[in-house]
């Protein structure tokens, strides 16, 4: 194992250009969330803490971020905002220190996603409950909620989606990730999170609708030629 984490091994841990043109122009976990991940590297790299332990510590904060949101004032939805912020940083720090150490392994990977989906969790239905309290708008409550059903189901189509094309991962999911708990961070500072839930309303019908439709044209333009399902089972 090397002695320190060198600025070779940081820009190793830096993800290549999206191939969604969006993600480049807005690269929150390269240009904010990994350099201040690196600095958690160089502080623990010397010592006993495992990737994985990180990977724990960031859903411990993903987790005190939902609860905080549930406070329902200005100033918890601040402490939630930036407790998430954070749990990200340390979400990215754990993969860093794996790859440097040489300590990749599957069970991180999906330790890894598998915590991330429990913060989601915490995080977004907390904002949505938080908002409920400040404003008592039912409207918002209901909308929100939906959202966040229709962001998991987003997930799912997602991991689907790449499983069927059997595609290695390319890193959109962090950029995107990264780049929505940004978002979330900054909507707590300015106690906006009306904004954030009618966005989330917003995207996650948008891209479910795109999802679903791309994989039923995929799955049409394969078929082009081949035996139908009847005579498949024939």
């Amino acid at each position: 194992m090397p002695e320190a984490y060198t600025e070779e091994m940081h820009r190793r841990s830096i993800k290549e250009n999206s191939p969604l043109p969006f993600f480049n122009r807005f690269r929150v976990e390269r240009y904010l969330t990994r350099p201040l991940a690196s600095l958690v590297v160089r502080l623990v790299f010397k010592s006993r803490v495992t990737p994985n332990q990180l990977t724990v510590f960031a859903a411990v904060l993903g987790v005190f971020s939902g609860l905080s949101y549930l406070g329902g004032t200005p100033a918890f939805f601040i402490l939630g905002g930036t407790l998430l912020q954070l749990s990200s940083v340390f979400d990215c720090a754990d993969g860093q220190l794996a790859r440097a150490k040489g300590l990749q392994s599957r069970f991180g990977a999906y330790l890894d996603l598998l915590l991330d989906r429990v913060v989601d969790f915490f995080a977004f239905v907390g904002m949505v409950v938080g908002y409920y309290r400040f404003s008592g708008s039912l409207p918002f409550l209901v909308a929100g909620l939906v959202s966040a059903a229709l962001y998991f189901l987003q997930v799912s189509l997602y991991y689907i989606h790449l499983d069927y094309e059997r595609a290695a991962k390319t890193g959109d999911r962090a950029e995107a990730r990264g780049l929505t708990i940004f978002v979330f961070f900054v909507a707590s500072l300015l106690n906006r999170l009306d904004l954030l839930i009618g966005l989330f309303v917003l995207e996650t019908v948008i891209n479910n609708t795109y999802r679903v439709a791309t994989f039923l044209r995929k799955g049409k333009d394969r078929s082009r030629g081949l035996p139908g399902p009847g005579l498949e089972r024939a």
